[in-house]
């Protein structure tokens, strides 16, 4: 994969997520995963996006770095919703299945960047 493709990916995992979030209901918890999963969806994308102008190689993957914190964070909230509310559709699937590739890409960039 080209560095080029992973941020088209990272930025349409993260526009994704927020569509599959509009779906959620109003209660508290919805509310409150709403929040937390919109916030980290969109800055795996943001933060890959900023790693790509890094002033040097520890810049770089510490952008990185940060980008695959919030893909783990990102697939703790789907895994609370599809514990919680036992969300099944295709659309979901694929954000669970888009965010464990997601932390696995950014793992091996950051392990092969040392």
């Amino acid at each position: 994969m080209r560095q080029n493709d992973l941020l088209i990916r990272t930025f349409e995992f993260g526009v994704s997520c927020l569509s599959f979030l509009r779906k959620l209901p109003n209660d508290p918890e919805s509310k409150l995963i709403r929040f937390q999963l919109g916030k980290s969806a969109t800055s795996i994308g943001a933060n890959y996006e900023e790693s790509q102008a890094g002033s040097s190689k520890a810049d770089f993957r510490n952008k990185v770095k940060i980008a695959l914190r919030e893909a783990r964070e990102t697939h703790f909230w789907l895994r609370i919703l599809e514990k919680l509310d036992g969300y099944d559709s295709d659309e979901f699937k694929n954000l669970l299945k888009e965010s464990a590739e997601l932390k696995n890409i950014l793992a091996a960039i950051v392990n092969n960047s040392q």
